[in-house]
């Protein structure tokens, strides 16, 4: 989808002109353009596969063999692998480099970011991230492509090498307590910051959700860049509907 020009778009960089403290809040809708599904939206990957929501769930996929071979070879076949950055993404380094942004937190496990240039050490990776593994028994971790190549050897259930234990992608799963610190973080800049940049999320998962109005609280202006309506559009100074890759360079440009 591309953007609609936005009566008020010159209005809405002279925020981000005027900003020194911006953080950047992406969902899956930021690397759509990258060739990756959402989950939520028409073509998403939960929309098309119901097993796929299935195999997010923490209790099902300890609990199921069937749901841990099919996540494995889910994970084999993402298209994530062989995704590049969009301009979505390189506009949130520009911003960077520009001395602007104060954080970047992002619910999406694919580092496309960190692969666009971000700073890992701005990084919020609310979700954690696919490019890694994570034993369920021992705590192991290691990454990703030492588990896909036994999947690709014939394992359809790669177990733990060190304690025989269930792996999963160190990913939050439903069902799965978010790391303390992190979401800690996440909320902390949210207050910090003087705008709020939510680009490509549904605003349905909670509670990340919850730092759009926790900056709004604190004074932030909050920007809201995406293809769908969200439930939290009223709270927002502007919201810019249509494609983060198209939009972003405009909004976030020096």
């Amino acid at each position: 989808m591309s953007s609609s020009p936005d009566p008020n778009l010159d209005h809405v960089r002279e925020i981000i002109r005027a900003a020194k403290r911006v953080v950047v809040l992406t969902g899956a809708g930021i690397s759509t353009d990258s060739g990756i599904p959402d989950f939520r939206g028409p073509n998403g990957l939960w929309t098309k596969n119901p097993a796929a929501e299935k195999a997010s769930s923490l209790s099902h996929y300890l609990n199921d063999p069937e749901v841990r071979r099919f996540a494995w070879q889910t994970r084999l076949h993402s298209p994530a692998w062989t995704a590049e950055p969009n301009d979505g993404h390189r506009a949130i380094v520009a911003l960077q480099e520009r001395g602007k942004l104060l954080a970047l937190v992002t619910q999406n496990i694919d580092e496309l970011h960190q692969l666009a240039g971000s700073d890992p050490a701005r990084v919020i990776e609310v979700h954690g991230t696919m490019r890694r593994y994570h034993c369920w028994g021992c705590h192991d971790e290691g990454p990703m492509s030492v588990m896909l190549d036994r999947v690709r050897a014939g394992e359809d259930d790669p177990a733990c090498l060190l304690c025989g234990g269930i792996v999963k992608s160190a990913t939050i799963s439903f069902g799965q307590p978010l790391v303390p610190e992190v979401i800690e973080r996440a909320f902390e800049v949210a207050r910090e910051c003087d705008v709020l940049v939510a680009v490509g999320s549904s605003l349905q998962v909670y509670p990340v959700a919850n730092l759009v109005p926790t900056a709004a609280q604190a004074g932030a202006s909050v920007l809201i860049v995406n293809a769908e309506t969200t439930a939290l559009d009223h709270l927002a100074h502007s919201v810019l509907r249509g494609s983060a890759s198209d939009i972003l360079p405009v909004l976030l440009g020096s």
